[in-house]
């Protein structure tokens, strides 16, 4: 069935949310008492990590709640950007920004640096369907861009590594994102924003209505539908903001040859170019194709003859996006003592991500092996009668950046659907929860302007297939609309996951000790976990230049069981407990525990600790049927040995984009890991409390593709044939062959900081103070032969998402002042600096044009601080007025020259990318 435009849902939703606006008649028939908040058992909370109620939200575990109020105050438009803000999110988060990676469209948190695919992400404590796409097509992972951020109530993060109750998969951490339970009423909120240069735009509109009263009536249903449409930001569309609109680096100390430049030649190397760069075959030297002043405005020019051109004009800089999400909640008493829940959700978006121009060679792979386009018998070449060949009746190694064609366009749909039904209540001394879920997300990922390698070496070589020859550079306006079909065919890719799970639970009290019930808890789990990823048209056979191949089949089914124990054996003293014990359908199965306890020394101090073991199973990208063939940024140890560019070299085989080839692994082993907390808790006054917890998480059989410094080092590689003098094999890199393997191991340690502090001022209002703080003191890598590798405080672990970095601290510092109907708010965003090596004791990853070590002021990327303000005020009874400013200061985020996830600058400072950010928008309750 074709799916309907969703512009059109958009548009369908934002005038719901206009029509229900304009109805405060018929909206203020509902009683004012009406807006329902969450039930619960008085002076009891379930806590996430635990199945047992309690009377104190402190427990042994670390939980970072994130209110309402904090999401509201920052300003963000998605959840997906505010929990990326978090302290506790590091490296392998996926950004939405992130469109050029395999997971283009999605978005995903990763607690502690350990990747998306090893934070576990649930909604109302149940699991979802994860994202079509696997990160680095490797990591599934939860897309958080489905939850409908109007609907959430608050967000709890558990932050100790593994869960005996949730699954012995979540190693790095829970991320629990709570929806409203019960809503009786209307809620509409709409807002605008438009980054300070007038682009970026944003229109989002939602509406929360619901009706019964669970008590009186005995039941309640409300739906939330939520829709929004940003507009895309180009990189150059950010020129004036000195390196973030450009890729072009020379005006601060750069090479010409820096990644995002090309077109350059280096004697017998080159790079794509606009105009084309051709082999000499007599004296095996480049030279440009004339017309470059035509096609390339960029000043000054490559010496060496080379059109030079940067890609800054036509990459996004944050993507086009448009989305409706729908959620719905029904609540039912069937008896004084059960009551019957559904829950349903739907999400629908659609992303739109510009990309460079193709070139027409380098190197790429598929299952079958690599393909080299840049020398020897697989070469693109000009053919001997190309009109445009400047050596008639002999073939040339040809460069040439695609710009007839245009930028590479991709285009993600996903949907995604969620619905659980279940029914709670207390059967005897047991409250009892059981429950059926079946979740799914379907995604079509379109790419245009991409270019087929057989196609292509037709019309430039023999010139026989529709439209003749290519004409390139200065004779392009001269081709066909058929050439174009011909060498550059709309491709796409499908892929589906499926969910479904069931699961019981109950809890009681067994006795009452000392300090109070002694709690027990059992559960069950089965779920089956399905994930199929169609390869890109034409990738697998390689024919698709330079895109990497992904693809994967398989079946994860689980049966599990788990008890828990909550013993307050003192008024003092709280041991808790908890085993689970997963097994694999086929496959592995393990025995996981989780011990914790918590001691009250007196009543302001709580002294806690736990101890954790995880599991991970392969997943289907991994142990299944299919195969990977991605790029990395490596330095080449032959043309680069200890980042300085051996005679012959450059500056480029230090920080060069490589081609890695992957297959799955059946004989990989599960990953397993151990955490430890040690903390306090201290409240000294009514209005002040500080959590410092200290933590380390160790996963052992870490799942990784192969390092690829090992890869070259093995010599399984693809080189050009521009070799140094006198040193066979040892041209250009251009791709290398790694597998899966189980590493030794991968350590992280670090402290988090928690500080709330309240003020009452009287007659001028009330002040709330809080920070957060994660320090990381050790990121460490451990290979199977020994050999080790630090990247806390480095610019590494470059294997994973984005090559983002490890900085050792992130702070975010709040503060809101409350006064009558006006609160506004404040928070400082700091992220520290960090070496920019790719791990501790390994040189400077980039240089400058002088061969010095850059960034200037010791190799290292500056730290980044920006100020975000908002405010709301409460114009009358049901009506309240917000607005924000992101980056208030408008500051510019470092030059970042390593990072492949954005041009210049790193992901963690997108704000800095984009600048200013205005929103303003307005909120009607109605009850």
């Amino acid at each position: 069935m074709p799916h309907a435009p969703l512009s059109h849902a958009i548009r369908r939703a934002l005038l719901v949310a206009a029509v229900a606006g304009l109805a405060p008649v018929a909206a203020q028939a509902q009683t004012q008492d009406s807006a329902a908040e969450p039930t619960t058992t008085l002076g009891r909370i379930e806590v996430t990590g635990s199945n047992i109620s309690r009377g104190d939200m402190e427990t042994a575990s670390p939980v970072q709640v994130v209110t309402r109020q904090d999401i509201d105050r920052s300003g963000k438009a998605t959840l997906a950007e505010y929990l990326q803000t978090l302290t506790v999110d590091g490296a392998g988060s996926v950004p939405r920004t992130y469109g050029t990676g395999f997971a283009a469209g999605g978005t995903g948190v990763s607690l502690r640096g350990l990747g998306a695919g090893s934070t576990l992400v649930l909604l109302n404590g149940r699991r979802m369907a994860p994202y079509g796409l696997a990160d680095d097509g490797q990591k599934v992972f939860t897309d958080l861009s489905v939850i409908p951020m109007d609907a959430v109530e608050r967000v709890e993060v558990l932050k100790d590594g593994a869960s005996a109750i949730y699954g012995s998969d979540a190693i790095a951490g829970v991320v629990n994102i709570i929806l409203r339970k019960e809503f009786k009423g209307v809620s509409v909120r709409s807002s605008y924003g438009a980054s300070g240069k007038g682009d970026g735009q944003q229109a989002k509109a939602s509406v929360t209505f619901g009706f019964g009263d669970l008590n009186e009536d005995r039941y309640n249903v409300y739906f939330n539908l939520e829709g929004g449409q940003t507009d895309e930001i180009r990189v150059a569309d950010r020129r004036d903001r000195k390196w973030i609109g450009t890729g072009d680096a020379r005006p601060w100390g750069y090479s010409q040859t820096k990644r995002f430049m090309s077109g350059y030649i280096l004697g017998t190397d080159a790079t794509s170019s606009p105009a084309g760069n051709v082999k000499n075959p007599t004296t095996g030297q480049y030279m440009s194709l004339p017309g470059c002043a035509q096609l390339s405005p960029l000043t000054p020019q490559d010496p060496n003859g080379g059109c030079l051109w940067q890609s800054g004009q036509f990459n996004s800089l944050a993507p086009e996006e448009k989305y409706v999400n729908l959620f719905g909640r029904g609540t039912f008493a069937l008896s004084d003592t059960f009551e019957a829940y559904v829950e349903a959700g739907y999400s629908r978006k659609k992303s739109t991500f510009h990309n460079t121009p193709s070139g027409v060679s380098g190197a790429w792979g598929y299952p079958g092996g690599p393909i080299n386009g840049d020398a020897g018998d697989s070469a693109v070449v000009l053919g001997p009668n190309h009109p445009d060949n400047p050596f008639p009746g002999q073939s040339v190694n040809l460069r040439y950046a695609a710009f007839d064609v245009g930028p590479r366009t991709i285009r993600t749909d996903s949907e995604f659907s969620r619905i659980l039904a279940g029914v709670k209540g207390t059967l005897g001394a047991w409250d009892v929860d059981v429950a059926y879920l079946h979740s799914q997300n379907d995604l079509t990922n379109t790419r245009d302007n991409f270019l087929r390698y057989s196609a292509v070496r037709d019309a430039l070589t023999n010139g026989t297939g529709p439209g003749g020859y290519w004409r390139i550079g200065q004779n392009a306006g001269l081709n066909s609309k058929a050439l174009y079909d011909y060498i550059s065919p709309t491709i796409h890719a499908d892929g589906k996951t499926t969910l479904d799970l069931f699961d019981v639970k109950g809890s009681r009290s067994l006795a009452e000790l000392k300090g109070g019930s002694l709690g027990i808890a059992f559960g069950a789990e089965w779920r089956r976990q399905k994930a199929e990823l169609d390869p890109q048209t034409y990738t697998d056979t390689g024919d698709i230049i330079g895109l990497g191949y992904s693809a994967y089949s398989g079946t994860q089914e689980v049966a599990a069981a788990y008890a828990e124990l909550v013993a307050p054996v003192l008024e003092s003293l709280e041991i808790s407990g908890a085993v689970r014990y997963d097994k694999y359908k086929g496959g592995d199965d393990a025995t996981t525990p989780k011990i914790g306890i918590k001691w009250k020394p007196f009543e302001q101090l709580a002294l806690r600790a736990t101890y954790a073991e995880g599991f991970r199973a392969p997943n289907p990208a991994e142990s299944g049927k299919g195969g990977l063939a991605a790029f990395t940024a490596a330095a080449d140890p032959v043309r680069c040995p200890g980042g300085t560019p051996a005679p012959g070299a450059s500056v480029r085989d230090c920080d060069i984009q490589v081609a890695v080839i992957t297959s799955p692994n059946s004989n990989l082993k599960p990953e397993e890991s151990k955490s430890y907390t040690l903390g306090l808790v201290f409240e000294p006054t009514a209005n002040t409390t500080i959590t410092l917890d200290g933590w380390e998480i160790k996963r052992t059989n870490e799942i990784n593709v192969e390092s690829t410094s090992a890869a070259v080092a093995a010599g399984r590689t693809v080189r050009s044939d521009n070799n140094l003098p006198g040193v066979p094999n040892s041209g250009t890199l251009l791709a290398a062959q790694a597998n899966y393997i189980n590493s030794a191991s991968t350590t992280v340690r670090g402290i988090d900081l928690d500080a709330r502090q309240s003020f009452d001022l009287g007659a001028s209002g009330r002040l709330n103070l809080d920070l957060q703080w994660s320090h990381i003191s050790t990121f460490e890598r451990e290979e199977e032969d020994g050999t080790t590798f630090e990247y806390a405080g480095t610019h590494g672990n470059c294997d994973v998402t984005n090559c983002i970095g490890t900085p050792k601290d992130k702070i975010n510092l709040g503060a809101t002042w409350e006064y009558g109907k006006l609160s506004l708010s404040g928070v400082v965003n700091y992220i520290s600096s960090f070496k920019n090596i790719t791990a501790k004791g390994n040189p400077c990853a980039s240089r400058y044009a002088d061969g010095t070590a850059a960034p200037g002021g010791g190799c290292r990327i500056p730290s980044f601080t920006t100020f975000d303000l908002s405010g709301r005020w409460r114009a009358v009874d049901g009506i309240e007025v917000f607005g924000s400013i992101q980056n208030l200061t408008d500051k510019i985020a470092p030059l970042d020259p390593l990072t492949y996830g954005a041009i210049n600058y790193n992901p963690m400072h997108s704000s800095g990318a984009i600048g200013r950010y205005f929103t303003v928008g307005v909120k009607y309750d109605f009850h």
